[in-house]
């Protein structure tokens, strides 16, 4: 039993207490740093163009890059034009128009990982208006 002493060894439960719960407190600090210091699997752009909320994300999964373009809350019928690069290269582009609720059909593409740095390009323009350039690096 944790916390009593043995008849033939006074006060030894309470030192393994003690220690035991010393191992176990330093354990969670030792460990909360490394978990805070892990990089993200995912990263995200979130910004405003033409009145709508755009979400941009690369996350890395099994090697291979997920690449969205999430558009909400844009005006009804609206026309938006999606460019995506992937080191320089062009690899998507469409233009979609909003539905009723202002959502834009969502952009989801596989990538291959690449030699070295990848760097990711999303150019947002809503047809006759305004257009927004953001850029994702992955290593």
């Amino acid at each position: 039993m944790i916390g009593t002493t043995h008849p033939e060894s006074p006060g030894k439960g309470i030192m393994n207490l003690r220690r035991t719960t010393a191992t176990v407190a330093a354990a969670g600090l030792l460990a909360s740093p490394i978990a805070l210091a892990a990089p993200a699997a995912a990263t995200e752009k979130e910004f405003k163009v033409g009145g709508a909320d755009v979400d941009f994300e690369v996350d890395k999964d099994d090697g291979r890059f997920e690449v969205e373009v999430d558009i909400d809350n844009a005006k009804p019928g609206t026309r938006w034009r999606i460019t995506l690069w992937h080191d320089g290269n062009r690899f998507f582009k469409d233009t979609r128009r909003a539905n009723g609720d202002g959502d834009v059909a969502d952009v989801e593409r596989s990538r291959p990982n690449t030699a070295g740095r990848d760097v990711f390009k999303v150019k947002v323009k809503r047809v006759g208006g305004e257009s927004k350039t953001r850029t994702i690096r992955k290593r």
